[in-house]
């Protein structure tokens, strides 16, 4: 089977070499890898360019945001499963495509996802917050836990029936999908129990305290747009998930 990798990225010339070749170093090796620039003003794609010759796929031009980026990379990919890897993310060591291809030899098996680490900027090796995952069940999302997205490997067919990234959301579009994903349908998903994705500190939603207090609001509309009940003791369930990230 083949698996498309999209990444996006967007004035990112610090670090998009090395989710470059986080990916190239798989040994899992029937990749179709994509990049989805927009249309950046820095060096980040004279730096793309230089591994022009090993990316199936190269589009750099303006866009509406990271979500509408992957959204482009999503309609673009041709693999029969579809991972995405940000540009400040790298995959945790160079077996986890292979890993999670593995999963993907059940028929039956639709999503996988597994656990993940925030790292410092400047030293990969540096865990400052560990976000461990487990097994989806009925209540998953009502007990503040969610898959970490860059973890989460799809079927493509999934998409062609899920839909999209909702576009109207700036900070909380991949909760919405997950969410969506989740609960609104039957698919069958496997949890690794396995570190995939190591995320390096920063990001939009976690970027300022207005971000975090506006991606906490678009979570709560995320569940109105669905026609979900929003739980009660949603928020602090998360909080404390949140916490207990650091203290592992």
């Amino acid at each position: 089977m083949k698996i498309s990798i999209i990444t996006v990225v967007f004035n990112n010339e610090a670090t998009i070499s090395t989710a470059i070749e986080s990916v190239l170093n798989q040994t899992y090796k029937n990749v179709e890898y994509i990049i989805i620039d927009g249309q950046s003003t820095d060096a980040t794609m004279k730096i793309v360019n230089k591994y022009a010759s090993s990316i199936d796929k190269i589009i750099s031009e303006p866009d509406k945001g990271i979500y509408d980026a992957m959204n482009k990379g999503i309609l673009l990919a041709t693999g029969d499963v579809i991972g995405i890897l940000n540009s400040d993310d790298v995959y945790a060591d160079n077996y986890v495509l292979r890993d999670v291809m593995l999963e993907f030899n059940d028929p039956k098996i639709d999503m996988v996802y597994g656990d993940l680490v925030y790292v410092k900027n400047t030293d990969l090796n540096l865990v400052v917050r560990k976000w461990k995952s487990e097994h989806y069940y009925p209540h998953f999302f009502e007990d503040g836990h969610v898959p970490p997205h860059p973890s989460l490997f799809l079927r493509k067919k999934v998409y062609d029936v899920v839909g999209l990234f909702n576009q109207g959301m700036r900070l909380a579009a991949d909760y919405e999908f997950m969410l969506r994903l989740f609960k609104l349908h039957n698919y069958k998903s496997k949890y690794i129990n396995k570190l995939l994705v190591k995320m390096r500190l920063g990001g939009a939603t976690n970027g300022s305290m207005k971000n975090i207090i506006d991606g906490n609001k678009e979570i709560l509309s995320a569940w109105k747009t669905n026609n979900l009940k929003v739980p009660l003791l949603l928020m602090p369930k998360r909080i404390l998930k949140r916490l207990t990230q650091f203290i592992k």
